[in-house]
């Protein structure tokens, strides 16, 4: 039954066409495909060439400007699915094309099934091979036709396994080699810039003057922060080309949750009989993936020393994070925290001996950052 909504012949479009090339572009290539069946074509170089004027190309598509006219057809000349000779339609006012697929008969003289009218899809042969105007486009992306042939039999394998049928083998392939080319420049790039994380990694000085100087941040603050921050990428074993970028990120992260856990607590008084560490120190550990059962571990150890000495502080929840931060990097110790601190405090051989020979809680004193 005719409906007076559909007032002539719908336009068929292929979905996986449509998937493939684009919506609009599958639509024109339905329409030309559609003109090339119906319209006088002539033979040249083996391939079947259709000239539209200004008037038939509106009756075949007159939902699109000149404009449009001309941009989806360089899409589809781009994609290596249509040849075109004419200027863009908006200044020449004709289309003169051809499907980039060479004939040996005419659209009018071959016979066709209702599919080849519609769509022109047909399944993969077992011996198709591009094109010489596929590799000249894959040229244009500076890709090497020995790259691209060695995707071949990929390529057909693939199609073939799935049985589906395409109107334009060589736009599909065009797609798929520029995306493995692509992959391959990726990973060589990735191969050539990345590196893992080792043990006697230091920040640049770069980094440490924007942590130090234009970020204001404690230089013994940082300096702690670089054991913590070698285990972790060490022990998740991931390479990176902007270890740099990560290290900025990840003080800065502890300093401004740390600054903003401990700006309140600046009255001087001694340790509280029943003090425990503030749940925002355990978070600002937490930042410096530090183990938090590692943590409440020091915590019997630091209130018997503070408790003997009987100072007054403005900050025990400071006092406590140094203390832990401290013992987690002795805890690395060996090449980690000895390579990293032996770099940074660049200390004497007598410097260093005085530190080794005295007592952990004197250690704990004179770490004290001057915030």
């Amino acid at each position: 039954m005719n409906s007076s909504l559909i007032p002539e012949r719908p336009i068929c479009v292929s979905p996986s066409l449509a998937a493939t090339l684009g919506l609009e572009e599958a639509i024109m290539l339905s329409q030309l495909n559609e003109a090339l069946a119906h319209r006088p074509t002539q033979a040249s170089n083996g391939f079947q060439w259709c000239l539209l004027a200004q008037d038939a190309v509106h009756k075949l598509m007159p939902f699109w400007t000149d404009h449009d006219i001309a941009r989806i057809a360089k899409s589809l000349r781009d994609k290596g699915v249509l040849l075109i000779t004419s200027a863009p339609f908006y200044d020449s006012k004709e289309l003169r094309f051809a499907l980039n697929e060479r004939q040996t008969q005419s659209p009018l003289n071959r016979p066709q099934s209702h599919n080849q009218v519609t769509n022109g899809a047909r399944p993969m042969a077992p011996n198709w091979q591009p094109s010489d105007d596929v590799y000249a486009q894959l040229a244009q992306h500076n890709i090497p036709n020995s790259f691209a042939r060695e995707q071949i039999p990929e390529f057909v394998t693939y199609w073939r396994e799935q049985g589906q049928s395409a109107h334009a083998w060589g736009a599909k392939f065009i797609q798929q080699v520029i995306r493995k080319w692509r992959e391959r420049e990726t990973d060589f790039g990735r191969k050539d810039q990345e590196i893992a994380m080792t043990s006697g990694w230091r920040p640049s000085p770069d980094a440490m003057d924007v942590l130090t100087r234009h970020a204001a941040i404690n230089q013994c603050f940082v300096e702690d922060s670089i054991a913590e921050f070698v285990l972790y990428w060490s022990e998740r074993g991931e390479p990176s080309k902007t270890w740099n970028s990560k290290f900025i990120q990840h003080v800065r992260r502890q300093w401004a949750r740390y600054t903003a856990t401990l700006q309140y607590d600046t009255e001087p008084r001694r340790l509280p009989e029943n003090w425990e560490p503030s749940p925002d120190v355990y978070e600002v550990l937490a930042l410096a993936n530090i183990d938090l059962h590692f943590a409440k571990q020091q915590l019997i150890e630091f209130l018997i020393y503070w408790r003997d000495t009987n100072q007054l502080h403005t900050s025990w929840n400071t006092k406590f994070l140094q203390h832990v931060k401290y013992q987690w990097a002795k805890r690395l110790s060996g090449s980690l925290a000895t390579q990293g601190n032996a770099h940074a405090r660049q200390q004497s051989p007598a410097q260093s001996g005085r530190t080794r020979d005295r007592s952990v809680s004197e250690q704990l004193n004179d770490r004290s950052w001057a915030l």
